[in-house]
C-alpha cells in the first residue's frame, strides 16, 4: 500500500502564488509500481478533475485551464510530487487532491488540501 499525504494549500489572493507537496510512504514495492502521479481537484459542486499529470518517464500533461500557470514536477529522492501555481485565479478555489496510479490501473489518494482564492 501507499499512503499520500498533500501539503501546502491555503488563502491566496488572486494573481498569487501557492506550492503544493505530495509526499509518497508505505511499500517500497508498491511505489515502484506506480507510473503516473495527478494532481486532481474539486470545487463544491462539481465533480474532481484532473489538474495535471506527470509519468514516470517525466511526461507531463494540464488540463486547459491551468496550461501555462501550474507546473508539475516530481523529487524522486524525496518521494515528493509538486505542483506550482502561478497567477491563481478565484475560479482555482478547490480541495486540491494527489493521486498515483500503478502499472495495474489501481489509483492511491491523499486526503486532498484546501486552496482559497479570494481577496
Amino acid at each position: 500500500q501507499v499512503q499520500l499525504v498533500e501539503s501546502g494549500g491555503g488563502l491566496v489572493q488572486p494573481g498569487g502564488s501557492l506550492r503544493l507537496s505530495c509526499t509518497a510512504s508505505g511499500s517500497i514495492f508498491s511505489r515502484l509500481r506506480i507510473n503516473v502521479w495527478g494532481w486532481y481537484r474539486q470545487a463544491p459542486g462539481e465533480e474532481r478533475d484532473v489538474v495535471a499529470a506527470i509519468t514516470s518517464g517525466g511526461t507531463t500533461n494540464y488540463a486547459d485551464s491551468v496550461k501555462g500557470r501550474f507546473t508539475i514536477s516530481r523529487d524522486n529522492a524525496k518521494n515528493t510530487v509538486y505542483l506550482q501555481m502561478n497567477s491563481l485565479e478565484p475560479e482555482d478555489t478547490a480541495v486540491y487532491y494527489c493521486n498515483a496510479k500503478d502499472v495495474s490501473g489501481k489509483d492511491y489518494w491523499g486526503k486532498g488540501t484546501l486552496v482559497t482564492v479570494s481577496s
